[in-house]
């Protein structure tokens, strides 16, 4: 495979004006910033020529087979590696792989089934698998400091991991040199949950490069539901990137190696966006369905691209989004939406029925918050009259916690902000940038409480660990797409939101922070220590 490095440079140059930089804004001001739209970031303008859209297959990630089942555990190996992909037709994109696809590969498992997936890096720098909505214990939760170093690399533990450019060290990381046994007990609702590198300071680049796959667990109880099922239920991760000229992918990294200095070029501090939307690793792609009902599993992969998705027939029409599912699985009752918001990492889980749509008719996949090319997401083609025996029950789960804000032993309120680092300009929570080695919340075991999230600009918060319900929304109640358990949730703008959860499954260090890629790596995460 090709090296990064003349990718790089010509990008840090912007030979022929390949990047053009669209709506770039510093952070000289968060009130600025809280004027943009909800695409917080800049825009990476490519350089490859672009074909329409709606002319490449959906691919559907292939499912990994365990390598091993005895005991009762599923046991699955993946090898982290470069590969050179094709991404956009007829064009070689260089890109860090697990098993060499993007996106990586599929691990489905049944609720309660423990997983045990041993990763081993091939690739040039460290490494960190988080498995993302998981109830993990935390030496298997894929804090940023507990590194799989290359072969060979241990020298390198210090400046790449163990702390930063910055100077941090962390006493409590666990490194490994090669390979990491990752379990998963899994002890949890039956929902889509995503896996992707999560190294301090370099989670951006490297989910940017290709590091992120599915994980979906699966019960007895969801499968008797009816719910649109086998070639009739699609994963969708969908996620945004920009092309270099020679097909490499552009990134506005201070250091292309991604090995010591972290961070982005000045006019992307806000987030880094492409012009180029992929779903399942193709660019806009099209897929074809019986005039049926769909569910789709969809997974906003963006580093910090938001999306308000709609499906609108070429006549005009938009179809029912009817949402049966969250972050954390299914939801109490079916939710219509005629559009629907996505942050970066949330999931939503939707039915969406084909079966009044002409055959040959088409319905796209629309982001009413893009512009261009980037309003485009995908397309459905209907192609022939089935008989559907799918339903959407009335009742999907009766197993969601009926935490009352009256069981909450404690309130805690935090302010995720722009402000200075260690480094320079970044992004903070409390007014303090990310330490390893800092405790910032200790909560007990089975404690109760609720949060109350104040944002300057978009936000899309994630806990680790543990799901939570919305509260309320700038002082009224939850959104109609806030519905159900989540782990993410999408701060607008100057707004202040409430979530209550509680703290149950393992005691540990986990981690709260933005699942903007960007603000993440620039200081906005925080410890939270169960004990």
């Amino acid at each position: 495979m090709r090296s990064g490095r003349g990718v790089t440079r010509r990008r840090a140059l912007g030979i022929g004006g390949a990047l053009g930089l669209v709506a770039a804004t510093g952070l000289t001001s968060a009130a600025a910033l809280a004027r943009r739209p909800p695409a917080t970031g800049a825009e990476l303008r490519g350089a490859v020529p672009l074909r329409p859209p709606f002319q490449v297959p959906l691919p559907i990630p292939g499912v990994l087979k365990p390598v091993g089942t005895s005991g009762g555990v599923d046991r699955y190996e993946i090898t982290q590696r470069e590969a050179s992909v094709e991404i956009l037709p007829g064009v070689r994109t260089p890109m860090w792989t697990y098993d060499g696809t993007f996106p990586g590969p599929t691990i489905e498992s049944r609720r309660g089934r423990p997983v045990t997936v041993s990763h081993r890096n091939e690739l040039p720098v460290p490494t960190v698998v988080h498995l993302h909505g998981g109830r993990t214990p935390a030496g298997s939760d894929g804090y940023p400091t507990d590194l799989v170093l290359p072969a060979g690399r241990q020298e390198t533990a210090m400046h790449m991991g163990h702390g930063s450019e910055h100077g941090m060290h962390d006493p409590r990381a666990v490194v490994t040199e090669l390979t990491r046994d990752y379990a998963f007990p899994l002890d949890q609702r039956p929902t889509l949950l995503w896996y992707h590198d999560h190294r301090m300071d370099f989670t951006a680049p490297a989910i940017w490069r290709g590091l992120a796959g599915l994980h979906i667990v699966r019960d007895d109880a969801e499968d008797a539901l009816g719910l649109p099922a086998g070639p009739r239920e699609l994963p969708l991760m969908i996620a945004d990137r920009a092309f270099a000229a020679d097909g490499g992918l552009a990134y506005p990294a201070l250091d292309p190696t991604l090995r010591v200095r972290p961070g982005v070029r000045e006019p992307y501090l806000a987030g880094v966006l492409g012009d180029v939307i992929l779903v399942n690793g193709a660019p806009w792609p099209v897929h074809e369905v019986d005039a049926a009902r769909y569910r789709l599993r969809v997974l906003n992969g963006s580093n910090a691209r938001h999306y308000e998705l709609e499906a609108v027939t070429d006549d005009g029409r938009r179809l029912d989004l009817v949402q049966v599912g969250a972050d954390q699985g299914l939801l109490a009752a079916p939710v219509t939406h005629k559009t629907l918001p996505i942050a970066p990492a949330e999931r939503y889980d939707v039915v969406v029925d084909f079966s009044g749509v002409p055959i040959g008719g088409r319905v796209r996949v629309v982001n009413r918050l893009g512009s261009g090319r980037t309003r485009d997401v995908m397309a459905f083609r209907v192609a022939r009259k089935v008989a559907d025996d799918s339903r959407i029950p009335g009742t999907l789960s009766t197993d969601l916690p009926d935490w009352r804000r009256s069981d909450a032993v404690r309130v805690r309120e935090f302010a995720f902000r722009a402000g200075r680092t260690h480094g320079g300009r970044g992004w903070l929570i409390g007014g303090l940038p990310f330490d390893p080695a800092r405790t910032d919340v200790t909560a007990r075991l089975g404690d109760v409480e609720v949060w109350r999230l104040i944002a300057d600009v978009h936000h899309p918060v994630h806990l680790h660990l543990v799901g939570f319900r919305v509260l309320s929304r700038g002082g009224r109640p939850p959104l109609a797409h806030d519905a159900g358990l989540k782990d993410t949730v999408s701060l607008r703008p100057g707004e202040a939101v409430e979530i209550i959860t509680r703290f149950d499954g393992y005691r540990g260090r986990y981690l709260f922070h933005c699942h903007n890629a960007e603000h993440e790596d620039m200081g906005m995460m925080a410890n939270l220590e169960i004990i």
